[in-house]
Parts: structure tokens; C-alpha cells; sequence
């Protein structure tokens, strides 16, 4: 881990090569982030931290900016072992699909029609634009919000508000208040915003089932010309 973050603090950014450079480069040299990257780097090398360092910019690196249609925006990353990967809802296999994650495939197939899949791995979202962008990139293991207000929120507000920039059609998927904070962010008149309760089984009932993100979603990318999101996830 600490290699990571020695390289990401001095420029390197080994984990990010792709057009995100260009906007989250200046990041890195900002008073902020000289102690996020000390507080970061000895939460990783005195307790347990997930997920594992390489995986802390995943949704960067598979989504680059210029590719994105959707953003899915989460709080920060699953606490439990081995579950979180760098993409927010998402586990990679044969990790148990967490109940968020249930609620979410449960109103895909309602909304979509399609099948639930026997896993919880989002990748092929991410491969196809839907940046999954948790607002707190790293987190103590078994301790949620650990790492809250410690700067990565201000790193990842850099993220949003490129997005925001961008001068084509991107839908906001905001589920939860934390979420809808940023709403404030999105200004821009060519994006959709789609806003529901979180998808936990504390929310999902008080609106989040039957707020069908996922059709509204490619109708709004239909509409402006822009290639719908395949939201089936295939079994393995």
C-alpha cells in the first residue's frame, strides 16, 4: 500500500493513466491531500483497511472520463472482508452479493426484465461508462465511515465536478441523502438526475423499489443520441 500512495502523492499516479490524469492530478499537490495521504498511509500500515490498495482507484481506471454516461455515486466502500474492490455496490466473486446489492438487481429485474445474476461483480457496468464513484475511497474494516472527512470528499468532489463539466448527456444516480448532497454540484442542463432512497433494507421500501433508474436511464441516453447501458450482468 504504501507504495501506492508514494507514488500517487509525488505524481506518478501509477494507478490512474488514463484522461482522469488531467483532472486529478492537481489534486495531489494540494495541502489537503498531503494529510489524506499520511492519515491513509497509516491506516494501511497499523489496521486493516479495505479494499486493498490497488483497488483504490478502480473505478477511475475502468471508466475513463471521457467514456462515462452514468454515475452511480455511493458513500464509501463495503467494510466487511474482502467484499469491497474499488467500485461502489459492486464484490467480486464468490463474495455474497450484499443486501444493497439484492434490493438494486431486484428492481433491475422489475425495471429491465432481467435475470438476477448469481454474483454481485459490476464490472461490465464499468467497462460500458457507469462510473461506480464512492465519495470516501477507503475505510477501516468493520468500522463504516471510518475514513469520512479525512479529504477524500474533496477528491472525489474534483471528480464530480468535471463531470458536471461535461458538455454531453451523463445521468446522476443519487441514491440515498449522502448521495443527494451533491446534487448542488450538478447544474449542468444536458444531464439527468435521478434521485430514490437508498437501496438498504431500511430505505428500499420508502421508494427506492419502483424508481426504475435503469429505464429511465436508457431512455435519457437514447435520446441524446448515446448508446444505451446493457444492465445485465450474466451469471458464472
Amino acid at each position: 500500500m504504501k507504495r501506492v500512495f508514494q507514488y500517487a502523492y509525488k505524481n506518478d499516479m501509477a494507478m490512474i493513466t488514463n484522461d482522469w490524469l488531467d483532472v486529478l492530478n492537481p489534486e495531489f499537490r494540494k495541502p489537503y491531500y498531503a494529510k489524506l495521504f499520511e492519515f491513509v498511509k497509516n491506516e494501511y500500515n497499523t489496521t486493516k483497511v479495505f479494499p486493498p490498495a490497488d483497488d483504490i482507484f478502480t473505478a477511475f481506471h475502468l471508466t475513463p472520463l471521457s467514456k462515462v454516461k452514468v454515475v452511480i455515486i455511493g458513500q464509501d466502500p463495503y467494510h466487511g472482508e474482502g467484499q469491497a474492490h474499488g467500485l461502489c455496490f459492486s464484490v467480486k466473486p464468490p463474495v455474497e452479493a450484499p443486501p444493497s446489492l439484492v434490493n438494486i438487481y431486484k428492481e433491475l429485474q422489475d425495471d429491465l426484465g432481467c435475470k438476477i445474476p448469481n454474483h454481485g461483480y459490476l464490472v461490465k457496468w464499468a467497462q460500458q461508462g457507469v462510473l461506480m464513484l464512492n465519495t470516501v475511497l477507503t475505510v477501516r474494516a468493520h468500522m463504516a465511515g471510518s475514513h469520512q472527512g479525512k479529504g477524500w470528499e474533496q477528491f472525489t468532489d474534483a471528480a464530480i465536478k468535471a463531470l458536471n463539466e461535461q458538455d454531453r448527456p451523463i445521468v446522476f444516480i443519487l441514491w440515498g441523502r449522502p448521495a443527494q448532497i451533491k446534487k448542488s454540484m450538478l447544474n449542468n442542463p444536458k444531464h439527468l438526475v435521478l434521485e430514490a432512497p437508498h437501496p438498504s433494507p431500511l430505505s428500499a421500501y420508502r421508494g427506492f423499489f419502483g424508481s426504475k433508474p435503469f429505464s429511465k436511464t436508457n431512455n435519457f441516453l437514447q435520446a441524446g443520441g448515446v448508446e444505451p447501458i446493457d444492465w445485465q450482468i450474466e451469471d458464472i
